[in-house]
């Protein structure tokens, strides 16, 4: 493996464990990134299969964090705790309906319309968004789990399908919904976690499972060389372990702050990438 591999493969694994639980965008921050090591569109770090790779690394670290949580089975838990345990599945279950349609029917379009422009965009006006909804200082009506209705739980899933938008972002989205009808934000940040286990799981093996059909069913692409996917298991690896300090951050910021300043956050990268995509067109 060449050293410069290497190197991009831990900074692409840290991006996505830092922007995929942060409200921020994964999809703007590895336009820049990509940009600024010089990857190419046909550069396999740029391919869609290892992003949806390393987005394993990323959802797994929730699997870790709130395994017990999680674990309708755990030993530790009476009866009571295990069927809260259970109703949480259905609220997560509930809240990925609008997103396994919705998302199938149109996640190819969306990607041909993965452009800097629309990442921008989409970056500033929901940074916006986050600055206007946290000044209305509104109380939250849902501070934990058990009192989030199955109601609650769908309109939070149509708000996930905002998030196949590039530059949306779907922890940004899922949080910012959240937020918007009743929800604390400590509520709100977890629920989006638990959102993406079966979200994300389930578009990453889809998209490697096409990508094995082409490579090894109808043979119309080349397989990954066998030393690439040892860079691969090494950005898994890195954006689980940088995931797993992300998430507890995100969780100890949102006790004691708002969402302002990644709404501030936001609307400064979206600027950044308008300047550093659009401005020498226009200086020409």
């Amino acid at each position: 493996m060449e050293f410069i591999k290497i190197i991009q493969a831990i900074i692409l694994g840290i991006v996505e464990g830092i922007t995929e639980w942060l409200p921020i965008s994964s999809t703007g921050h590895m336009i820049l990134v990509n940009e600024f090591m010089g990857i190419g569109e046909k550069d396999f770090f740029s391919s869609q299969i290892f992003l949806y790779v390393i987005q394993l690394g990323a959802i797994l670290a929730i699997a870790t964090l709130y395994f017990n949580k999680l674990n309708p089975f755990s030993p530790s838990k009476d009866i009571t705790e295990k069927k809260s345990t259970w109703q949480m599945w259905f609220k997560v279950i509930a809240a990925c309906i609008p997103a396994a349609i919705l998302g199938l029917l149109f996640n190819d379009a969306m990607d041909a319309i993965s452009t800097p422009l629309v990442v921008s965009i989409l970056l500033i006006v929901y940074g916006v968004a986050f600055i206007l909804i946290e000044r209305k200082n509104s109380v939250a009506s849902v501070n934990n789990m058990n009192e989030m209705t199955y109601k609650t739980a769908l309109i939070i899933g149509l708000f996930q399908v905002l998030s196949i938008i590039p530059g949306t972002s779907r922890s940004g989205a899922t949080i910012l919904g959240a937020i918007l009808i009743g929800c604390s934000r400590g509520v709100a940040a977890e629920f989006s976690f638990f959102l993406a286990i079966p979200v994300m799981f389930g578009v990453s093996f889809l998209k490697i499972g096409s990508y094995l059909k082409d490579v090894y069913i109808d043979k119309i692409i080349s397989p990954i060389p066998s030393g690439d996917w040892l860079l691969f298991c090494l950005g898994m690896i890195v954006a689980y372990v940088v995931s797993l300090i992300s998430v507890k951050f995100l969780v100890n910021y949102v006790r004691k702050h708002d969402f302002k300043f990644f709404g501030w956050y936001r609307i400064a990268l979206g600027l950044l990438v308008l300047a550093f995509f659009y401005l020498p067109l226009i200086l020409k």
